[in-house]
């Protein structure tokens, strides 16, 4: 019998689409093994559009909290909100009879893992990128283990007990639907190659902007678009498609992001990585334009890791003009022996075991 079997995991990831669906993975695997799983979100908007269709597992909401400055005066507002998530999460887990916490990172998770390791029970984190954040620097302090999901990663936990796990792909990514099953669902046409772009869980103003005036070049060359705009952008980048009629489909956000992977011939993206792992399982090649302004810099080394063995082109948004972008994916896209190589380069990245890595290694600190 499995040592999940009847215990009882709360996992802290709200906050972003980079720590809430590794975590719903988790927890679906987790109940695979006879487990019972709670899951601590927040109370932003992603989190409820991300969690629908989960109705079968079980959500609590938390305060978003995060850290500033030691020097800002809005330190004591945090301490203040820590606090209070502090004794809602450990009055929480004695009521449930939590056995063990994993945190998916920020500092959502801080308050749960210090309330599990001061009630005795296995605290994990789990860093899913490759240059781990304050939060999780200081999230590992309250860990047993800590888990990575590149191996370039382990290293700057100095001190934790790390363990590569990968990054766990959500349930409905698993099961990879046909090419001709995607371009039903989003009503995209079978002879023409298709171009996924996707800003994050949030969108992007500067892909935005750059696609809104490339879409022209794109249906000259015959080339469909698939744009996840964010809600943000969502309105304007409809009006743009509406006066490109052959351009493709724009949503704000795409729960069954598997058909948009099934479908796409290239991807333009940030360089998440949740995302970065989820092209990786599809084998779609991808242009990744990392966030400039992320935390130490951390997209720009996750694309290091798929642009250095040349799975993905890694792009400067610095170095982005509104009149190359178009000309500059047109040329790889029209390179057919050039994408199935990056496609076969990315399909070697993939780990689709990670969510099992995940329960093995909670597993094995559960007596």
């Amino acid at each position: 019998m499995s040592n999940a079997s009847g215990k009882k995991l709360v996992i802290a990831c709200g906050g972003t689409g980079g720590h809430l669906f590794p975590g719903i993975a988790i927890a679906e695997a987790w109940r695979k093994r006879g487990g019972e799983v709670l899951l601590l979100i927040s109370e932003k908007q992603i989190d409820a559009l991300a969690t629908e269709g989960f109705d079968h597992l079980q959500f609590e909401r938390m305060p978003s909290i995060a850290m500033p400055k030691k020097t800002s005066p809005e330190m004591f507002g945090f301490l203040s909100k820590f606090t209070k998530a502090f004794f809602k999460c450990k009055n929480l887990f004695k009521k449930i009879e939590a056995d063990a916490v994993l945190g998916m990172g920020g500092f959502t998770s801080t308050a749960p893992l210090v309330a599990g390791k001061l009630l005795g029970k296995p605290t994990f984190v789990h860093e899913a990128n490759a240059i781990p954040g304050r939060a999780n620097l200081l999230n590992s302090k309250f860990a047993e283990r800590v888990l990575v999901g590149f191996d370039f990663c382990a290293p700057r936990f100095p001190g934790a007990k790390t363990i590569v796990t990968g990054t766990p792909l959500r349930p409905a990514l698993v099961q990879k639907p046909t090419l001709e099953e995607g371009l039903e669902f989003l009503g995209l046409q079978p002879d023409r190659k298709t171009i996924m772009i996707m800003g994050g869980s949030q969108g992007a103003v500067r892909i935005n902007e750059l696609v809104a005036k490339s879409l022209p070049k794109f249906v000259e060359a015959g080339i469909q678009v698939l744009h996840i705009t964010g809600p943000q952008d969502y309105e304007k980048m409809t009006q743009v498609f509406l006066e490109n009629r052959q351009a493709g489909t724009v949503a704000d956000f795409l729960n069954e992001v598997q058909y948009a992977y099934a479908v796409a011939d290239l991807a333009i993206v940030r360089a998440g990585a949740s995302s970065s792992v989820e092209l990786a399982y599809y084998g779609v090649p991808a242009i990744m334009i990392p966030y400039p302004y992320a935390a130490d810099d951390h997209q720009t080394a996750n694309a290091a890791i798929f642009s250095a063995p040349g799975a993905a082109k890694m792009w400067k948004q610095s170095e982005l003009s509104e009149d190359t972008f178009a000309d500059r994916i047109i040329e790889l896209i029209q390179d057919e022996d050039n994408l199935a190589k990056m496609k076969r380069t990315m399909e070697q990245l993939a780990r689709p075991d990670s969510s099992e890595d995940v329960c093995d290694a909670i597993e094995a600190c559960l007596s």
